[in-house]
């Protein structure tokens, strides 16, 4: 297995995605509500004339559901962490609960004790999984 290199902000901000993980997902069902239900009101009419969504409430909640950027990214970085972590190794599963999901601030060391193996093979797997997720985002360098 060769080693992976991906550029350091690149890997700060897929961590970063990583311990925000269930809060993304929460904010991905808030915001489909929002829309859904007219919370969510835009001021489609800056600079005056008229706006180019449709009148009729469904038509313009379903294109607001399809456009909605924040709604849109998230839903790719939750997607790609679900692809990622739902094709790893029950121990390797086990070490992104433990770092990024258990509410508690697990050293890399911690982490490797808990799961019985070397910090070393545990930054291997990171790496790979970082780099795993930034390629799904269009991230990383192929």
């Amino acid at each position: 297995m060769t080693a992976v290199k991906i550029e350091k902000g690149v890997a700060q901000y897929i961590e970063h995605n990583l311990y925000y993980y269930f809060e993304y997902v929460r904010d991905i069902q808030r915001l489909k509500k929002d829309i859904l239900f007219g919370r969510v009101s835009y001021d489609e009419n800056v600079g005056g004339g008229r706006g180019n969504l449709p009148s009729r409430p469904t038509e313009r909640r379903t294109i607001e559901l399809i456009t909605h950027r924040r709604l849109e990214r998230l839903e790719q970085i939750v997607h790609a962490i679900q692809t990622v972590y739902r094709s790893l190794s029950p121990e390797k599963q086990k070490a992104v609960q433990l770092k990024y999901w258990s509410g508690k601030s697990y050293t890399w060391e911690q982490v490797a004790r808990e799961i019985g193996v070397s910090v070393r093979q545990l930054y291997r797997w990171r790496d790979q999984i970082i780099y795993d997720i930034a390629k799904l985002l269009g991230e990383a360098n192929s």
